[in-house]
């Protein structure tokens, strides 16, 4: 007779059939969650594998099982939720620009077009839906000219602006020749007349920014001489222009220069830009020229290129009178004048400034009674804050050779070297050695990631935002000409670090997470947040934040949260319900530390079908 085993053998068996089947699931599910997608809709291997290992099929191996059946406040653990799409109509909507919405504001300052947030009650609680026939972006460079027409069906641009060769409609795709208003021969050729004037081939420019940007060709073509440009325009009459921009892969967001400031960091650009931007620089005493002086760091450059520039031969062209023109310069020059900005080129329609290094290389900035000097202590304080008609002061200087606020190294030097807000003590309560330390750590993050998601510096994420950037570690870890991130410091931390960030090279923007940010829907391909929950407890619901990043996430995008494990399993349950799949995953030191990471990819949908893509 057989001897029957006893309930320590029937243990074992079983555990070591849980160990067989787990480590089953989780190499199907890596191999079939991870495998590179091809055009627009998901890898039908990768599905079918993923179909085959669904670990939710089996017993008592839900992650629920791992933590205790109520919550914190003691409260039974709620089934999923599943969110509903939206309906077809919100497939490209902006919540904090809607247009309707913004004909309720005053058009004085261009006050409507900028941001208008709506109310708690009128949030929505669904999936903003893609258009059908979506398809994936085209990999990087090719993205740079051609843009699928069922990702941005819109072709106004395509007549507006034919003879200046902004964007064609050719077959299936927008093609995008590099052309611009100023520019109708090619931003490349432009980018060579900045550069006889400019040291963008150095190292020296790294940062740009793009006021009124158009489909942002002149930051497109900046990128492979290794300049990161951040392009804003409006959501307006221009149907598309910063969609068109982001489905090319290139930096933007929705903006205007308005009445409130600009949502970044004082002295952070290295060159600021305007062509053709329909500006009106030289009223309200030079507010808009000021709010560009505040954030273009000592020593950079201003190029405005257009209207009134060279007036006296390029006038008839314009269409306006000499008069006019005549006194449209000669302010913009007295400005330029007050802000210490020396004029060092004037040739054809292109006029460039460059800012001085400091204070006291400025003569004028001794006579006190023809500047008014801001009063703020805090010139980073930006978020809906009114712009006033006064200089930023820069950081004093022991002798006038000296930069204020300090010199920057050329990039890419500048990237992993400590920034002088941080070695000069102007970031409180951060040092040098926490700076190391955090950029040390997010090199070992990375490496995990990676092991993960074998694709993150491949190229197939292109568009990237890291949600929480701290000093940009993240960012700097991943930096390759094949990817971009937006470094997105919440206004509700409590340090301000967006300037460290762009002095490493970097961009960035200030936001509130508890609002929807400046993009349309679908315009990045991996986002990042690390802590970002943590940070937003009691301060607005985790189900808008989540439904947000939702709307901004392509179809198969990829996201990476590191969170407490409470905070995460959380997460992920409203995540499952947003046709997420998800996997959480250890800290890499190990299973005993509390924060863990959680993997997740958006499925492939479209609007008008109620059930996601198989």
């Amino acid at each position: 007779m057989a001897v029957k085993g006893g309930p320590a053998d029937s243990r074992t068996r079983s555990t070591v059939a849980i160990c067989i089947v787990i480590g089953m699931c989780v190499f199907f599910y890596t191999l079939g969650a991870w495998q590179k997608s091809g055009f627009g809709k998901g890898d039908s291997i990768a599905l079918e594998i993923t179909k085959r290992t669904d670990c939710t099929l089996l017993p008592n191996l839900s992650f629920d099982t791992h933590l205790e059946k109520q919550g914190s406040s003691g409260e039974l653990v709620s089934p999923v939720k599943k969110f509903k799409p939206c309906p077809d109509h919100f497939t490209d909507y902006t919540p904090c620009q809607d247009q309707n919405r913004a004909m309720k504001f005053p058009r004085e300052s261009m006050n409507y077009r900028e941001r208008h947030c709506p109310p708690q009650k009128e949030k929505l609680h669904c999936l903003v839906p893609p258009p059908k026939g979506y398809v994936a972006p085209f990999p990087w460079p090719k993205s740079r000219d051609y843009v699928p027409f069922a990702n941005c069906p819109y072709k106004s641009l395509t007549v507006e602006k034919a003879i200046q060769n902004w964007v064609q409609f050719e077959g299936n795709v927008f093609r995008f020749p590099g052309g611009g208003t100023q520019f109708p021969q090619g931003a490349d050729k432009y980018i060579d007349q900045l550069a006889s004037v400019i040291p963008i081939a150095n190292g020296t420019v790294r940062t740009a920014l793009d006021t009124g940007c158009g489909v942002a060709s002149w930051g497109a073509y900046l990128l492979k001489r290794n300049v990161l440009a951040m392009s804003f325009a409006p959501r307006d009459s221009h149907e598309a222009q910063v969609q068109f921009a982001l489905e090319r892969g290139v930096p933007a967001v929705i903006g205007v220069l308005g009445t409130i400031k600009l949502p970044y960091p004082s002295r952070a650009f290295d060159m600021a830009h305007c062509s053709r931007c329909l500006i009106p620089w030289g009223v309200n005493d030079g507010l808009y020229m000021m709010e560009v002086d505040r954030v273009l760091r000592p020593g950079g450059y201003w190029v405005l290129s257009g209207p009134p520039i060279n007036w006296k031969v390029n006038y008839k062209g314009w269409q306006r009178t000499k008069k006019d023109l005549e006194a449209e310069q000669n302010k913009i020059e007295e400005i330029a004048e007050l802000l210490c900005w020396e004029k060092v080129s004037e040739k054809g329609e292109t006029a460039i400034w460059r800012k001085r290094e400091n204070t006291e290389s400025c003569p004028s900035r001794h006579e006190e009674s023809t500047v008014q000097m801001c009063e703020s202590t805090n010139a980073d304080d930006v978020w809906y804050k009114k712009m006033k008609a006064c200089v930023t002061p820069l950081p004093d200087v022991e002798n006038p050779s000296e930069v204020a606020g300090g010199a920057i190294k050329p990039f890419p030097s500048r990237l992993n070297a400590i920034p002088p807000r941080i070695a000069n003590g102007l970031i409180p309560g951060v040092s040098s050695q926490a700076y190391e330390k955090d950029n040390k750590m997010w090199k070992k993050h990375v490496k995990a990631y990676i092991n993960v998601n074998k694709y993150l510096l491949t190229g197939r994420y292109r568009n990237i935002m890291d949600m929480n950037a701290g000093f940009g570690g993240f960012a700097a870890a991943i930096d390759s000409q094949q990817s971009w991130v937006m470094n997105v410091v919440p206004t509700i931390g409590k340090i301000a670090t967006l300037g460290a960030v762009y002095e490493r090279g970097l961009i960035g923007i200030y936001h509130d997470w508890c609002e929807a940010f400046s993009t349309y829907p679908r315009t990045y391909d991996l986002i990042h947040a690390s802590g970002l929950f943590t940070l937003y407890k009691n301060k607005c619901s985790m189900e808008d934040i989540l439904l947000e990043m939702d709307r901004i996430l392509r179809p198969e995008g990829a996201v990476i949260m590191r969170d407490d494990v409470d905070v995460l399993a959380k997460v992920d349950k409203l995540a499952r319900g947003m046709r997420w799949n998800t996997k959480l995953v250890d800290h890499e030191d190990g299973p005993l530390v509390r924060e863990k990471v959680l993997y997740a990819v958006k499925q492939y949908w479209v609007g008008g079908n109620q059930t996601a893509s198989a």
